[in-house]
């Protein structure tokens, strides 16, 4: 991590070259195609002026020339001199409009020109000598009467744009990484354990999108973190009765040698492997199956099987055709929905596959007690019953949701519960539209 910049760094140097580039491209079209023309024209003018007032000092008695003279200069900053001008000889650029203008006079005297600058008591000023009738004559004028100054504009413009840029590029860039910096931070609290505050889902989409992805982690997160405290702490209560039972068998054979007592161990070996069983099988919900081609009406018929033979009215209605799913983890999920209706809905269980949206949605619909609303949400969470009691004969061990809810969220698919009009619940298995393999 050494040497490397942050993103706003990054961000505001990348930002800072392409506004500057923008500025330059821009500075230059309006230097090149905007003001070269306009200093061109402008000195044109100032050319053809030069060369007028020139002429016009031939064509002027003697008497009147030194108030042409001064209405030159009053008016129009130009000198207009019989004699070279004195003064130390200087070396002053202009930029491009004296260029210009001495390429128009040339072509306007019909040879080539120069200018000089010499340094008098005003300062330093730029000087040609101009035909005048059958003499020539001396026009002089400051540099500050020169028209555009491109190449300045340009600079100073340049200047301003890079200083503007990084200043935006700086603001934009910690603005656009302010919300990441939040989120490396609620991102080193979770990974110490700790529960962060949600993000804000706010700003552009992609950060907003980002956040509630983390937001939605962040839960998932606590809740598995919720489930295995639960977890340990049913793990110990569903073991230590057992436990306790045999115990209690074995102080029982010492003193009175019973088949009751050996049957009783048997019994609570077979609970514990049981518990242990579908801790497992909560354990594998997290690992994602290989999806095949499914018969639904074919699994729903195999899983009904075995329940009709028990007395169990099953029907199965299936109004959908084969999907791409994964069966092992289908099967179990339907399984041990089918065995909650068993045991809570009795022998009136219907099976119902139905497309929904592209996909197809699975039904255990059964005519039981139901489960109250403020417990809907409850149910999932490992070793909540709502039978109250913590009998495995009664209340089951409070697994059998926890597994559907692990492999349901492994696998993709949304499972709910409602309770039916009339009385009994609904649990409803949504598979998605099948992917091609």
């Amino acid at each position: 991590m050494a040497g490397r910049h942050s993103l706003a760094y990054q961000n505001a140097w990348r930002l800072s070259i392409i506004f500057v580039l923008f500025e330059l491209l821009a500075t230059a079209a309006v230097v090149f195609l905007l003001m070269m023309p306009m200093a061109n024209r402008a000195a044109a003018d100032f050319a053809g002026l030069m060369m007028l007032s020139a002429q016009t000092w031939s064509e002027l008695p003697p008497a009147t020339r030194p108030a042409f003279a001064r209405e030159l200069k009053q008016a129009h900053q130009l000198v207009v001199q019989e004699q070279a001008p004195a003064g130390e000889e200087q070396d002053v650029w202009s930029g491009p409009y004296l260029e210009f203008l001495r390429q128009q006079l040339s072509e306007r005297a019909g040879h080539e020109l120069s200018f000089v600058e010499r340094a008098g008591p005003e300062g330093v000023w730029h000087w040609v000598r101009l035909p005048s009738g059958d003499s020539e004559v001396w026009l002089g004028f400051p540099p500050g009467r020169v028209g555009p100054q491109p190449f300045l504009a340009l600079l100073l413009t340049l200047l301003a744009g890079v200083v503007l840029a990084w200043a935006a590029a700086r603001w934009l860039a910690r603005r656009s990484t302010r919300p990441l910096q939040r989120m490396d931070a609620a991102v080193a609290a979770l990974g110490r354990g700790e529960t962060p505050a949600l993000l804000a889902e706010t700003g552009p989409s992609e950060l907003a999108t980002l956040a509630h992805r983390f937001n939605e982690l962040a839960g998932q997160v606590r809740e598995l973190l919720e489930a295995r405290t639960t977890l340990l702490a049913g793990i110990s209560h569903d073991l230590r009765t057992p436990l306790a039972r045999m115990r209690l068998a074995l102080e029982m054979l010492e003193r009175r040698p019973e088949p009751r007592w050996i049957q009783r161990m048997e019994t609570d070996i077979e609970d514990m492997n049981a518990l242990v069983g579908e801790l497992l099988d909560l354990s594998r919900g997290l690992v994602r199956e290989e999806a095949t081609q499914v018969d639904l009406k074919q699994l729903l018929e195999e899983l009904a099987e075995p329940l009709r033979q028990t007395g169990s009215r099953i029907e199965v209605d299936v109004r959908c055709g084969e999907t791409r799913t994964q069966i092992g983890s289908l099967r179990r999920v339907l399984d041990n929905l089918l065995g909650n209706a068993r045991r809570y809905g009795g022998d009136d269980i219907r099976l119902l596959a139905e497309p929904v949206d592209g996909g197809c949605r699975i039904g255990i619909l059964d005519r039981g007690p139901g489960i109250p609303e403020e417990q809907m949400a409850s149910v999932f969470r490992p070793f909540h019953r709502v039978e109250g009691s913590r009998s495995v004969e009664t209340g089951g061990s409070g697994l059998g949701l926890a597994i559907v809810r692990q492999l349901a969220q492994a696998n993709g698919w949304q499972v709910t519960l409602e309770n039916r009009d009339g009385g009994g619940l609904a649990a409803w298995v949504m598979l998605p539209a099948a992917k091609a393999p």
